[in-house]
């Protein structure tokens, strides 16, 4: 697993890109100079890894373009200690950027063979998420309940309620919703029954599955 200069050079191509497209937060910004998206992907891609374009990374599944992942990052508001759920750990970069960012991680997958891949991968470049889970996202996580911040990573037909409710008071839940194309929602939880929304653009998103059983 190699990080060239050549590597690292692309990466500041791709944050001053990034920053064209109006992402200003500086600390997630350094968070994605340093990881080598690279490594994320297949082999089959390698020369494309630090283009503003999503990938395939098995399962019917796919990395987030790097705008799209700086923009999700820069809405959550995290400071260093935050407690973030992920919905959909994928490949882990979206939860390798959270690690930069400071954040006490817990991250969920259905896909077991992303999440077998991605526990292993992980440590090996020294991301340590507080605790990576294989189930369903629409349920959360309750045990580690409430969180700053819920992040999902995938487009929801729907806002499921047991995210909005393991919400502490005050923090976010960011969720791309919709069916084929999503509207970017924001949820702030301002007290035990009432959240604020906001809708921001449009993206499109793989769609976030439930467990039936």
């Amino acid at each position: 697993m190699k990080d060239t200069l050549k590597h690292q050079g692309l990466r500041n191509k791709l944050v001053s890109l990034l920053k064209k497209k109006g992402i200003t937060d500086e600390v997630v910004l350094k968070a994605i100079s340093k990881i080598p998206r690279h490594l994320f992907l297949d082999s089959s891609f390698l020369d494309h890894a630090y283009q503003d374009k999503a990938f395939p990374i098995g399962a019917d599944q796919t990395i987030s373009q790097p705008y799209t992942v700086a923009y999700q990052s820069q809405l959550l508001n995290i400071v260093n200690g935050s407690k973030v759920l992920e919905i959909g750990t994928g490949s882990g970069y979206q939860t390798a950027v959270l690690c930069e960012l400071g954040a006490e991680v817990y991250s969920i997958e259905r896909q077991n063979e992303l999440f077998k891949k991605t526990v292993k991968f992980l440590p090996k470049l020294g991301y340590r998420p507080k605790k990576l889970i294989f189930g369903d996202g629409y349920k959360g996580f309750d045990e580690a309940a409430p969180y700053d911040a819920i992040l999902v990573t995938a487009g929801a037909p729907f806002v499921p309620k047991p995210l909005l409710k393991q919400l502490s008071i005050g923090g976010r839940l960011i969720i791309p919703v919709g069916d084929e194309e999503q509207i970017m929602q924001v949820f702030t939880r301002k007290s035990e029954k009432q959240y604020e929304k906001e809708e921001l653009g449009n993206f499109k998103f793989v769609p976030l599955l439930e467990n039936k059983n």
